[in-house]
């Protein structure tokens, strides 16, 4: 599985891709969703994308709108992973094209139960 992981924080790239370790998954990683863009470009197979909301150049959800407007994406997971706690945000992630929404700050065993319930893990 290629997993995309999108956040402007280094630290938190690093920490889901070790959560993302137990699946043997290999992880791509991006600042912004501009980045994040450049990269499928160039690794159209990816499978999941960890979206944060909140980053410069082109945030999370206009990240979403651009990937949900492109059918050679439709495949693709999305998952939102912010600090965004609110009814509102949720709905609008989803609407924008997102398939789930976890809130920070979050654990190992969050993600992967998310995971799960998507259907990217076992």
């Amino acid at each position: 599985m290629k997993v995309l992981i999108i956040d402007d924080s280094r630290t938190m790239r690093r920490l889901l891709a070790s959560y993302l370790a137990p699946l043997a998954a290999q992880t791509y990683e991006a600042g912004n969703g501009r980045e994040a863009l450049d990269v499928l470009e160039k690794e159209e197979a990816v499978d999941l994308a960890l979206v944060d909301w909140d980053m410069p150049v082109m945030n999370g959800i206009d990240f979403v709108r651009t990937v949900r407007g492109d059918v050679r994406r439709s495949a693709m997971k999305l998952l939102m992973v912010t600090a965004h706690n609110n009814m509102e945000s949720v709905t609008e992630a989803i609407t924008a094209g997102a398939d789930d929404f976890l809130m920070k700050p979050l654990t190992e065993e969050m993600v992967m139960d998310k995971l799960r319930m998507m259907g990217v893990a076992a």
